[in-house]
């Protein structure tokens, strides 16, 4: 007989990312419904907290190099996926290549099989030609999109009928936590990934600059990693934000920095369903986001717990900003319905909408 009560969460770390973040939390919803959870992470880079057996393969294949260490790493999750008799596979991994897939699908073989879809950007998780998409998907178990809009593009496009929507989910925090010394007292914050071609702080600092809401105290804080870290410092440079905008690592604790924030921005070019919005808003902090395919507008209630702007247009950003951190009612107003706006979305809820897919 199988057991159903095993679960494989497979991810590419637990660090940094949104994406990530999920996964840790997953665990949690899942390992407080009574599943076992075993965490295979490609990647040595583990932040996050999480739940269950980790199985880290980027620390168990470290002196692999190559094509190889693919290999051998996939083979050791085939015979892990066996000798533990787990037949609930949640794929969390970004997927867009075709030939390492069909190696995926082997691995699989005929386990219940969860697709996550994080990102609104598909070719980050399908291939480029349809045949490769029915392949490889048709008999998934569900295909999880974590946005409304994401599930119907993924219709539209490839017709697959197999999918299902689940909201990120949110971890409320129980404490008012304190900010390390030297922290700026009034700022706006961005947390993330510093990737350009994603996140786009061209358009983010842009605004700032032009909002002049520094030159009444109010400083602009980003926290996080990427490879687009020396960019954002030379364009901090070319607007002369330097004395304005104080950049740091990643956080393991961001949510002192989220609760002790006037607001957090988010200017991406495109996301899924941005955990960034649905944690400032637990914690009680008010939001800032451009209108991006996908997420913001399904979290965002506009003058009611954030503001939402046209993308890409500098000029709306700007003024939400100054908005933001000057209309004193329209902040307070914002402050006191966000936690409320998200209580849909925590740890209890979402859990249950998870509970009901693996059951069904």
């Amino acid at each position: 007989m199988k057991n159903n009560n095993k679960i494989a969460i497979v991810s590419a770390s637990l660090g940094v990312g949104g994406a990530e973040r999920f996964a840790g939390l997953l665990s949690v919803m899942l390992h407080n419904l009574g599943y076992e959870v075993h965490h295979i992470i490609i990647l040595d880079h583990v932040d996050y907290d999480f739940k269950g057996k980790l199985v880290n393969l980027g620390e168990l294949f470290a002196d692999e190099k190559g094509i190889f260490r693919a290999i051998k790493k996939g083979k050791y999750i085939a015979n892990y996926l066996h000798e533990n008799d787990i037949q609930i596979v949640i794929d969390n991994r970004s997927r867009p290549f075709f030939i390492r897939e069909i190696f995926t699908k082997w691995i699989y073989g005929n386990r219940k099989t969860y697709f996550m879809i994080h990102s609104s950007n598909l070719e980050m998780y399908f291939s480029n030609f349809d045949f490769g998409v029915n392949f490889l998907y048709q008999k998934a178990t569900k295909l999880v999109c974590v946005s409304k809009d994401i599930e119907l593009k993924i219709q539209e496009k490839y017709h697959l009928k197999n999918t299902t929507t689940i909201h990120n989910s949110v971890d409320f925090p129980y404490k008012i936590y304190q900010l390390p010394n030297l922290i700026p007292k009034n700022y706006m914050l961005f947390f993330g990934r510093f990737e350009e071609q994603i996140k786009n702080f061209t358009l983010m600092l842009s605004a700032f600059k032009q909002s002049k809401v520094y030159a009444k105290g109010t400083m602009l804080l980003l926290v996080g990693e990427g490879s687009s870290k020396d960019f954002i410092q030379t364009k901090i440079a070319e607007l002369q934000l330097e004395s304005f905008v104080l950049v740091l690592p990643f956080q393991k604790n961001i949510t002192a920095f989220v609760q002790n924030a006037k607001c957090t921005i988010l200017t991406s070019r495109f996301e899924g369903f941005p955990m960034s919005l649905v944690e400032s808003l637990a914690a009680a902090t008010p939001v800032i986001s451009v209108d991006c395919e996908t997420g913001p507008k399904e979290i965002i209630q506009n003058n009611f717990n954030g503001l939402l702007v046209e993308n890409h247009n500098e000029n709306a950003l700007a003024e939400a900003i100054k908005t933001m951190i000057e209309d004193e009612n329209l902040y307070q107003t914002c402050k006191n319905n966000a936690q409320k706006s998200v209580e849909h979305l925590s740890l209890t809820t979402i859990a249950q909408h998870w509970k009901q897919l693996l059951e069904a």
